[in-house]
């Protein structure tokens, strides 16, 4: 297939593109340059441009741009990761609402935010939307790809959850801290943590390209959700290092703001449904295999 993917330097992105370049597709990046390059195709979608003419014979769309989430929420940060989600998702479902030659399929990024925070309730597809900010705009950034959709492209929004990798996402972040021994549950450490492998990332993105019945939102989680404790025990126990050094919520807070409470200390018991029900083989269902996976590539 001829496989157009925004945000493809990221850490899902690049992993994507591999995959795909691996089995033989051809990929066309969406990039922010001024100038496209081979294979590229240039957007700015601030501005509202997207050369629709490059798209025509695309036989499929993978989106997931989107400004980093991992930052302490200032309302200039809110604002950038809400435009940057919502206008590039609009645009790009207009101009492929306009194509002569529609692709096949869109898939749209998301994420298990949208839930909110829910204790201990068991989330599945059907599960309604929680409330915050963060529930709103993954509500709303699924709710922009609506063009595409009426238009009769088939939309998938792979609801992604924390993703484990060796070079990038939520791992490099804490491992330094947890190397020192000094890691350990964020708050109580009670909420859970819905958490996926990238090589399980990128196989949902493929499955959803591939089947033709795999529209609408896909929970890409592992299937053996976990709590904040669970994570950074096992985390500390792979490392051969203590990690019972909680870190309070109220330090939480002063760091990160409104991001404490709706993404470090809300917790989200995500089970992948859909693709338990089509059959995906889960390369890293546990924990400990993914942590091990991961620390050796990285």
């Amino acid at each position: 297939m001829r496989v157009a993917v925004t945000g493809s330097h990221g850490l899902i992105g690049s992993a994507v593109v591999s995959a795909l370049h691996a089995r033989g597709d051809r990929v066309v990046r969406l990039v922010r340059d001024e100038v496209a390059g081979p294979d590229e195709i240039a957007w700015a979608p601030a501005a509202g441009r997207l050369d629709a003419e490059a798209l025509e014979g695309v036989d499929a769309v993978v989106h997931l741009a989107g400004e980093s989430l991992a930052s302490r929420w200032t309302p200039e940060r809110k604002t950038a990761m809400r435009e940057s989600r919502l206008l590039g998702t609009a645009l790009l479902a207009r101009t492929l609402a306009r194509l002569r030659s529609r692709p096949g399929a869109l898939v749209s990024a998301s994420a298990t935010g949208y839930y909110g925070s829910r204790g201990d309730e068991v989330l599945t597809e059907a599960s309604g939307p929680g409330s915050g900010f963060l529930a709103d705009l993954c509500r709303e950034w699924e709710a922009a790809a609506e063009p595409a959709r009426r238009a009769g492209v088939r939309v998938t929004h792979p609801r992604f959850g924390v993703v484990v990798a060796g070079h990038g996402g939520i791992l490099a972040r804490i491992l330094p801290v947890f190397r020192l021994g000094a890691g350990g549950p964020l708050g109580t450490g009670r909420q859970y943590l819905p958490w996926v492998a990238l090589e399980d990332a990128v196989g949902a993105v493929l499955l959803a390209l591939d089947r033709d019945d795999l529209g609408g939102p896909v929970n890409v989680v592992a299937p053996h959700p976990v709590s904040n404790r669970e994570f950074t025990s096992v985390l500390g126990r792979v490392l051969g290092r203590p990690a019972m050094l909680p870190v309070p919520a109220a330090a939480l807070r002063a760091m990160f703001g409104a991001m404490a409470d709706e993404a470090l200390l809300a917790g989200q018991r995500v089970e992948p449904g859909r693709l338990t029900a089509v059959g995906y083989a889960f390369r890293f269902a546990n924990l400990d295999g993914a942590l091990r996976h991961a620390l050796a590539a990285a």
